[in-house]
């Protein structure tokens, strides 16, 4: 297939496209750019690229691809908050422009990157399937929410769109994220000897490599279209939901000589949920995940230590609302 990936520059574009190259696939990526400083270990692999703002594209941009991945958005809660305009512009308003934009180019599939996130406040009392309600909490997730709910609606005999909600990432990329929980708990860890954790360790959230998100994203291009056409589905493991403090021991157990510390006054975290993901293992089970969270702590501390990560690297490279206020801050002075 040829395959424009948008966002392929970023933590989960630059795992995928090695994978899709390996299974023969042409890729051609489509990417502002925007954190292409913040390379760790050994640089993305090169690819064809359009150097574009995804707001920016156009019909003949997207005309002549048999699929498109669309990974590119502003990523999490925090840098939601930042300016929500902003993130509801690039999440939904354009994701849903790129859509229509596919469709009218006769671009048979198209697999939107999406969240959980869109769950939000749901509480850990159940683990909620594919047709819970929504009940986000931040702009990034209402975001998801309304770029599937409009993605949705364009779906016909010639567009296909799959929806992957994909749980809380964790793991090693060529453009490192520590702004993802899992990242961060055990940067901090081994950069200063603590496993800091700002809530009160009880918020629930589901747990995937970033591996196996680009593993489940080429599943969904290979197998016919029909098993997953409209289909959203959440993307993890169901027995790899747990609790931050859960997590917090696990990487304590991991980096050696490090102990759990609770940040003073951090309370429960609204965003809290548990998610099934027993759909996509019935309807793809050509997919399975490679990873658990412990074997992740594992690599992600070998790699750390590998490139010398720094605390500076834990707390403001790798994170996502620190660059883009470094962004905007450098713009201010040359303009």
């Amino acid at each position: 297939m040829k395959i424009l990936v948008t966002g392929h520059a970023g933590y989960i574009g630059a795992v995928l496209v090695p994978l899709l190259l390996d299974a023969g696939h042409t890729v051609i990526g489509l990417d502002s750019f925007l954190f292409e400083d913040c390379t760790f270990g050994p640089p993305p692999v090169p690819v064809e690229a359009l150097r574009l703002d995804i707001r920016d594209t156009r019909v003949e941009h997207v005309r002549g691809f048999d699929a498109i991945v669309h990974l590119a958005a502003l990523s999490n809660d925090p840098l939601g908050a930042l300016d929500p305009a902003l993130t509801y512009a690039v999440n939904h308003t354009a994701t849903v422009r790129l859509a229509r934009l596919a469709r009218a180019a006769g671009v048979p599939r198209f697999v939107l990157s999406s969240s959980c996130s869109l769950y939000g406040a749901a509480g850990g009392d159940a683990l909620l399937t594919e047709d819970a309600p929504f009940n986000p909490v931040s702009a990034y997730g209402e975001s998801k929410m309304r770029a599937e709910r409009d993605v949705s609606a364009l779906a016909d005999v010639t567009f296909s769109p799959t929806f992957l909600r994909n749980a809380t990432a964790y793991g090693v990329s060529p453009r490192l994220r520590c702004d993802l929980v899992v990242n961060n708990l055990a940067g901090v860890a081994v950069t200063t000897g603590e496993v800091l954790v700002a809530s009160d360790g009880t918020p629930w959230r589901p747990l995937i490599h970033v591996e196996d998100i680009a593993r489940a994203i080429a599943a969904v291009l290979e197998v016919p279209r029909e098993r997953v056409h409209g289909q959203a589905f959440n993307v993890g493991r169901t027995e790899e939901n747990y609790q931050i403090g859960e997590v917090a021991r696990m990487v304590a157990a991991v980096v050696p000589g490090s102990r759990v510390r609770y940040a003073a006054g951090g309370g429960p975290d609204p965003r809290c949920y548990r998610v099934d993901c027993g759909k996509l293992a019935r309807l793809l089970p050509e997919f399975r995940p490679h990873w658990t969270v412990r074997r992740g702590i594992e690599e992600l501390r070998g790699a750390y230590a590998a490139y010398g990560l720094t605390l500076d690297d834990v707390t403001t490279r790798y994170v996502r609302l620190a660059h883009l206020r470094r962004r905007r801050a450098a713009e201010r002075a040359t303009a």
